[in-house]
């Protein structure tokens, strides 16, 4: 599970810092529709954290403990 988060996080912060290059690339051009793209860009720039952040709050919350992983309790039983 710890490998999946951080390849997880890994994949979310290059979407992010690729989300920056493009808004200063859209920032920097001359194109007609520039104005647009560099409010999309920076539109998912800000959704995109916040929704990782609401996705991480959910599971949290949401998670089962799984019995396996709680062995530290079951020695306390045997006393």
């Amino acid at each position: 599970m710890k490998n999946a988060k951080r390849i997880l996080a890994l994949i979310a912060a290059i979407l992010l810092f690729g989300m920056y290059l493009s808004t200063l690339i859209f920032a920097l051009m001359g194109s007609p529709h520039s104005i647009d793209l560099l409010w999309a860009s920076v539109a998912c720039t800000i959704i995109l954290p916040v929704l990782l952040y609401a996705y991480t709050l959910v599971f949290k919350l949401t998670r089962h403990d799984d019995p396996d992983q709680d062995h530290d309790h079951a020695s306390d039983d045997t006393i």
